[in-house]
């Protein structure tokens, strides 16, 4: 049974809610956050990618990168710009990007939820990136950063979501400058914010949809203080961590594509010749060919398309990992033919998010790259099978969109 509970959110106050809001830290670099925040002193930026105000040449992972953070979290409350709410709460949060709407439910999860794998996992984590958001979260004393997590759908907690949305008023409501509405309504209500906590018990698990590293980062923090305060009776807020819980049938996986440097010193008519044994090649011409069907991909080479099918028997359908778009490519093309076998460190290989569109395969294949393949999205179903089996995917092998914003919603851990 899962836990989930309200909690009294540090938020931005309404009219200032547009300009505190940022994409995720991990989404640009420090030299683009620098020019996202010009003009804007109250940017969420200013929190997470607390380098931007110190000299260039600080060390990123420094303690005075996090003592800024920190510093800059506590003057968005002193000057009035955010403030904690009085009581426990549910929030909703809803965003529509091209028409899709997603709506889910903010509030705190368990790290021992997490630890006893209630919250289920697909992803390898990074120390390193561990070890930053760690920090981060430690100094600051608040999760920041909401992790994205989904359920199988319960009709009736859909129904309070669409019940209140549809009697209450926003808190905040606005679009962001790509174009994305942004929408939070405060469940006030003690009786209501009881039930939603009272029907998740009877959810039997989470899945972490995006935002392994933060959720990791968080758990260890929660860990951290307990060890610090060896008589906690687990009501603590360290004990728990923010989320965004959305009914899987409110979320969409995009393609995440692949671009490769060379064809590993093949020929175009070698390189074709040898990947004709695990699959059916079909020219498709100038235009760009999108996958329609899953284990189907397009292929770009020499400015011109290939539809790719794979072949009978060239994967294990049964396993919930081997059967999937990004496994079949890899083992059966980018690894045997490529010479790619590690696509997290080599640096002939890079990852385009299908947000982009198929356009910046095309540019980037006539420019720094050669190669590229679009591919079929991986889907929820497919992610939480992976999950339950307790397997991992293989890296990139989903896209969110759109991302949660940062800012919006900030977790004191006491």
């Amino acid at each position: 049974m899962a836990v989930f509970r309200p909690f009294k959110a540090v938020r931005p106050l309404p009219e200032y809610a547009d300009k505190v809001a940022a994409l995720p830290y991990d989404v640009m670099n420090s030299e683009e956050a620098a020019k996202m925040v010009e003009g804007n002193p109250y940017s969420f930026l200013h929190v997470d990618k607390a380098e931007i105000d110190l000299p260039a040449d600080t060390d990123h992972y420094s303690e005075t990168v996090y003592l800024k953070a920190r510093e800059n979290l506590d003057t968005l409350v002193s000057d009035g710009i955010c403030k904690q709410d009085s009581e426990n709460r549910f929030y909703i949060y809803r965003q529509i990007m091209n028409g899709r709407s997603q709506t889910g439910l903010v509030g705190c999860v368990s790290i021992d939820d997490y630890l006893n794998n209630i919250i289920k996992k697909h992803e390898l984590t990074r120390a390193d990136k561990e070890a930053d958001r760690i920090n981060h979260v430690d100094y600051c004393d608040a999760n920041t950063g909401p992790i994205f997590l989904t359920y199988r759908p319960e009709e009736k907690i859909s129904a309070i979501v669409s019940d209140w949305c549809k009697s209450h008023i926003p808190d905040c409501d606005f679009v962001t400058d790509d174009g994305i509405s942004n929408t939070v309504w405060v469940i006030d209500c003690d009786k209501t914010n009881t039930e939603i906590s009272a029907l998740f018990d009877g959810i039997d698990y989470l899945y972490i949809a995006d935002g392994h590293h933060r959720a990791a980062s968080a758990v260890k923090v929660g860990l951290k203080r307990r060890e610090q305060f060896p008589d906690f009776d687990g009501s603590e807020e360290f004990n728990y961590f923010l989320a965004v819980l959305f009914a899987c049938d409110e979320l969409e996986i995009m393609d995440y594509n692949r671009v490769m440097k060379d064809l590993n010193g093949n020929s175009e008519e070698e390189f074709i010749e040898k990947i004709s044994v695990k699959f059916t090649v079909e020219l498709i011409g100038e235009k760009a060919y999108k996958p329609e069907k899953a284990h189907t991909f397009g292929m770009l080479l020499g400015e011109k398309w290939y539809k790719l099918s794979a072949k009978e028997g060239t994967f294990d359908a049964t396993d919930p990992v081997e059967s999937l778009d990004v496994s079949i490519l890899q083992n059966n093309l980018i690894s045997p033919v490529l010479d790619i076998h590690d696509p997290r460190t080599d640096k002939r290989i890079d990852f385009v998010g299908g947000i982009r569109g198929l356009g910046e395969l095309e540019r980037r294949a006539s420019e720094d790259m050669c190669l590229a393949f679009s591919m079929y999205p991986t889907t929820l179903k497919e992610l939480m099978d992976i999950a339950d089996a307790d397997k991992i995917m293989p890296p990139k092998s989903t896209w969110f969109e759109p991302k949660l914003l940062s800012g919006l919603f900030i977790h004191k851990l006491k």
